[in-house]
């Protein structure tokens, strides 16, 4: 019993000094490396100084030659226009020359290498260049006499001289500073590779001893991952093991979770679009059926009216029914783009004031005459019915309650219609003396495509009415709703909020 009770004691004896031993030999070598990359990045910047001083020194040399320039072509010329580069250099020499000292100044040496070059061109500025200008402008006969040309060119040969003095020991303090940075660049990787030698030798010692204490819960989890892998997304594994290996278990399992919910959703989407796929289908069939008649009535008499000789009378009979027989196509193909808009979220709604009993009164003097076997019977308060919408929206679903309550009610009858304020809304009810709907179909009725035997009746429609209104009422913060049996008729009504008072 004494061996194996100072066994585990001894690894971990081993693991908490091989721990510190490692801790030690990182922290060291990062120590070393930050400390060289320390001593790399100061070298850099200098090394970035120095180029930058020197492209600071070449731009103002730029701007010197550009006035020499500028000065020589105006004095040989005499030309105003040839002065631009003198005019523009002068203008940026000041701003220049600041900047320039300023970025020239790290050390002392620098500094007054920068000073008396800076020096020196403003002497060429004021004591030549400038009164040259003047005089060429005065006299130029004067500026071209050999003496100052000579005088130019002497001051301008020293001040390049300057530069090129000031521009050699910048690129001898650069290539040191390169030289530099190259070295403790070098050093830096030294020292990197050999904390990490030393680190990977330790690190595959731990690996072996690790390799040892966790090779049985990492086959399980190899074994649940091929599983996983075949499909069983069941699977789940015994957390165990020590530290990272219990959570890879716990992490496992999570994964096997949020597979299975994947596969689940997926299979929910698979479903949604063959329900989309189903719905697709109804919808060309109900499309080639509903356009079918209207479209062949169209034909048939536009046929008749170019191939034969018809009355008076017979043509504009003829010509009514084509004109209804339009008018049916065309409030199909509003119907379906309805929908459309609808389900992708771009129906526009106003937020006007509206008098519901205004679109009331509208729409059921629009339906009177449309059935000589129905009798509207309108019933509205003498105050206006407020509410906050889109006055066309709330008429198109007016007039799809009417339009169903008649064409649902074929023997004819009464359809009342009627508005009244109701507990904070507006309340409109259409109630017709018709077909009623069956209880079975109730459920569905403000489905898309839903009819139920309507088609086998007769009657006409696309079956997207209900469905639109009841988007549309929505869209207005509102309810729609019914009450219905069959044979004896169906009530449907619907309800907006009052507009608050402004």
């Amino acid at each position: 019993m004494f061996p194996s009770d100072r066994r585990p004691r001894s690894l971990s004896a081993r693991f908490v000094a091989g721990s510190a031993l490692l801790a030690l030999l990182v922290a060291a070598a990062f120590g070393v490396l930050v400390f060289a990359v320390t001593t790399l990045d100061d070298a850099t910047k200098r090394e970035r100084h120095a180029k930058a001083v020197s492209a600071d020194t070449l731009q103002l040399e730029r701007l010197v030659l550009d006035l020499d320039t500028g000065l020589r072509g105006f004095v040989l010329t005499g030309k105003e226009d040839l002065l631009a580069p003198w005019t523009s250099a002068r203008a940026a020499l000041p701003k220049s020359l600041r900047a320039f000292q300023q970025l020239a100044s790290t050390t002392p040496d620098e500094r007054r290498r920068a000073i008396t070059l800076v020096t020196s061109i403003n002497q060429y500025v004021a004591d030549y260049a400038v009164p040259v200008v003047d005089i060429a402008r005065a006299s130029p006969a004067a500026t071209r006499q050999a003496i100052v040309t000579q005088e130019g060119a002497r001051q301008l040969a020293a001040i390049r001289s300057r530069f090129a003095d000031f521009l050699s020991t910048e690129s001898a303090l650069a290539a040191a500073r390169t030289s530099a940075a190259q070295r403790r660049s070098d050093e830096a990787i030294a020292a990197a590779v050999v904390g990490l030698i030393a680190s990977a030798l330790l690190i595959t010692g731990f690996g072996l001893y690790l390799a040892r204490s966790i090779a049985r819960p990492a086959r399980e989890v190899a074994e649940g991952a091929a599983k996983l892998a075949g499909g069983d997304l069941t699977t789940r594994l015994e957390p165990q093991g020590v530290g990272e290996i219990e959570e890879l278990t716990h992490a496992f399992n999570r994964m096997a979770e949020r597979l299975e919910a994947s596969r689940r959703e997926l299979e929910e989407q698979n479903e949604r679009l063959r329900e989309s796929e189903r719905s697709k289908t109804e919808l060309v069939s109900v499309v080639a059926h509903e356009l079918r008649t209207p479209l062949a009535s169209v034909l048939g008499f536009t046929s008749v009216l170019l191939q034969r000789e018809v009355t008076e009378e017979q043509r504009r009979e003829y010509l009514g029914i084509v004109e209804a027989q339009a008018r049916r196509l065309g409030a199909l193909v509003n119907d379906f783009l309805d929908v459309q808009h609808l389900e992708e979220g771009k129906l526009s709604i106003a937020k006007e004031l509206v008098d519901v009993g205004s679109v009331i009164r509208e729409q059921t003097e629009l339906f009177a005459g449309q059935s000589p076997k129905h009798l509207l019977d309108v019933s509205l308060p003498p105050t206006p019915l407020p509410v906050r919408g889109d006055s066309n929206r709330l008429a198109q679903v007016v007039a799809n309650l009417l339009s169903n309550a008649i064409k649902y009610s074929p023997q004819g009858g009464t359809v009342r219609v009627a508005g009244r304020r109701n507990d904070g809304a507006v309340r409109v009810t259409i109630q017709d003396e018709g077909v009623g709907i069956p209880a079975e179909l109730q459920p569905q009725i403000f489905g898309k495509f839903v009819r139920g035997q309507a088609t086998a009746e007769g009657i006409e429609g696309s079956g997207l009415g209900l469905a639109i209104s009841r988007s549309l009422v929505e869209a207005h913060g509102g309810r729609i709703d019914f009450e219905s049996k069959k044979g004896r008729g169906s009530t449907f009504w619907f309800e907006i909020p009052t507009a608050s008072p402004e």
